[in-house]
């Protein structure tokens, strides 16, 4: 028997498409504002929570507003416009490729499964709705957004947060999947029992490597041999 209670999944890049739009949306949001970001930088900063990202692209780029905090609420607004009615209206917007599957076996095996991300709540909101991943899932248990604790990723916060809410025994018992290495961060700050990357988001395996997760898989159903043997 598996010694996992709860496994805690990244929404966009690694349960759910991301063709590269959240990237996208950054860049249209800061030049909205007359402030180019190249590509390579924004990614570096996926899985982040978001107004934390945008003052880190501002301190790297734009250094004259990286501490005006009006002006990274003005992007960050602006982004998440962008980002609603993208998910509102994207005819794309699907979970990954066996994602369900991967869901229904881990609740077969009485283990938990919470969803946390460096998206807002309004964001994540209308995610869940277009996919019924809101209250009508029967797997999900739990939520948790970066605006709901005192600090986003690399933080520990959401991590803790869940496993308090859920009665997991300890952190030791919670496995931590994502596509970025902030997400490795985050799940090495809680002190997760195991930490795995996907390729199927923002970074490759090669990127993915250099942050040393205890495993990288192409597809979340390897995650299930990689439970049973926890």
């Amino acid at each position: 028997m598996s010694s996992i209670q709860l496994v805690v999944f990244d929404i966009a890049g690694t349960t759910v498409r991301d063709n590269g739009y959240v990237a996208d949306a950054f860049i249209g949001a800061f030049r909205d504002f007359g402030i180019e970001m190249p590509l390579a930088e924004v990614k570096k900063v996926m899985g982040f929570r978001k107004i934390d990202a945008i003052s880190i692209l501002l301190g790297q780029f734009a250094p004259e507003y990286g501490e005006e905090d009006i002006f990274i609420d003005r992007i960050h607004t602006r982004f998440i416009d962008r980002m609603i009615d993208f998910y509102r209206n994207d005819e794309d917007l699907a979970p990954l490729p066996h994602v369900e599957e991967v869901f229904a076996a881990l609740h077969g095996k009485g283990i938990r499964i919470a969803l946390n991300t460096g998206f807002n709540r309004s964001i994540t909101d209308t995610i869940l709705h277009r996919l019924r991943w809101d209250d009508r899932h029967p797997y999900i248990d739990k939520t948790i957004c970066s605006d709901e604790v005192v600090h986003g990723r690399p933080y520990p916060d959401m991590i803790n947060v869940l496993i308090s809410d859920l009665g997991i025994d300890s952190s030791d018992r919670v496995l931590k999947v994502g596509d970025t290495e902030v997400d490795v961060e985050e799940g090495r700050n809680a002190a997760c029992g195991m930490v795995v990357s996907v390729t199927t988001g923002a970074y490759t395996r090669a990127q993915l490597e250099a942050s040393r997760p205890d495993f990288i898989i192409d597809d979340l159903r390897e995650l299930l041999p990689i439970i049973e043997k926890a």
